[in-house]
């Protein structure tokens, strides 16, 4: 009852960065979004709700199914300067609701990080991040709070060092659990209701075992939330190793001929692709999360606006090949939408 008390506070902190506008502009993206399902042409009458800007690509871990922990992006890697971040806020703060300042890499690394979800805060938009809290420590914890971040979603893959550096590569559980204390101490000294704390434990087999004890971390800890989450792998067609044998948190499944497939159906439709988009360091606008290398980017906000780039024709086309046929776009292909598993 407490954990659900304490994500309803986070719903109504986010409702409360609505304005006539925004609202408005979420009643324009919702119904595009069902004109076109229904009759099979991406009409688009709105600008996105919600949007994920990457600060960095730059890790310190090396997990097995990430391309910052695997150093295998093909696309340029760096960090974003504060001159475009001033750029896109101005041009999407009177219809974006929600931005989540992560893609690929540890927020944290950007020395100008919590700048930037300052200057989200001064533009009237809720700001979120997902961090490995290697960070942490008390100062940068306590000027975490001070930044005005709404939600803070820790990485806890693990509730001893063995089992968690399994999957978290060079990473150290200690620094993780003291990093959340610290961001707990600083919220209760500062009288702060935010950040929203949520541990996020990503489901593999050789972790699974730990589910009951990472919920009872959390709940030790104080944290607001929970959640698991299921994991993307990336060779899952001849079966692998990081593949739980708990069907629930698995985004795959066997089939009679031994080869394994995606649970998702792969409908021809996908509200991401009407409702946000994720803002690379260098400010490519690409349709979604799985498409990590940005192979399907629609422009770039250095050179054009966002609204240009959200209405033009590459865009268009890929939203039509959406609806005409989704399983056929490669980055579509591991798709987890309609497969997560939460709380």
């Amino acid at each position: 009852m407490l954990f659900l008390t304490l994500s309803m506070r986070d719903q109504l902190n986010m409702m409360s960065k609505l304005s006539l506008s925004k609202l408005s502009n979420g009643i324009k993206v919702l119904s595009s979004y069902w004109m076109s399902r229904i009759n099979g042409k991406p009409k688009h009458y709105g600008l996105p709700i919600s949007l994920s800007i990457e600060p960095t690509t730059a890790c310190n871990l090396r997990c097995p199914e990430c391309p910052s922990g695997l150093r295998s992006f093909s696309r340029p890697t760096g960090k974003m300067n504060l001159d475009l971040l001033h750029k896109i806020l101005r041009e999407v703060k009177s219809h974006c609701t929600y931005i989540n300042f992560y893609f690929q890499g540890e927020p944290y690394l950007h020395p100008q990080f919590l700048d930037m979800v300052k200057l989200c805060g001064t533009n009237g938009i809720y700001s979120a991040t997902s961090t490995n809290a290697h960070f942490l420590d008390s100062e940068k914890a306590k000027k975490t709070v001070e930044s005005g971040l709404d939600r803070l979603i820790i990485s806890i893959d693990g509730a001893d060092q063995g089992t968690y550096e399994g999957y978290r590569k060079e990473g150290n559980l200690s620094k993780v659990i003291e990093g959340t204390k610290n961001i707990l101490h600083w919220k209760k000294e500062l009288k702060s209701k935010t950040p929203h704390v949520i541990f996020q434990f990503l489901v593999v087999k050789p972790n699974q075992h730990q589910i009951d004890e990472v919920r009872h971390l959390g709940k030790e800890l104080g944290v607001d939330e929970v959640k698991f989450k299921t994991a993307q792998i990336y060779d899952f067609e001849n079966g692998n190793e990081l593949i739980p044998s708990l069907d629930e948190y698995s985004r795959y499944r066997e089939k009679s001929s031994g080869k394994w497939e995606i649970k998702n159906p792969l409908d021809n439709h996908c509200w991401r692709m009407w409702s946000g988009a994720v803002i690379t360091w260098d400010g490519r606008v690409v349709p979604c999360c799985f498409d990590k290398d940005a192979a399907h980017s629609m422009g770039n906000l250095q050179k054009e606006t966002f609204g240009k780039i959200w209405n033009n024709a590459h865009y268009k086309n890929f939203r039509a090949s959406i609806l005409k046929s989704r399983s056929e776009v490669e980055m579509c292909k591991n798709c987890s939408e309609g497969t997560e598993v939460w709380g």
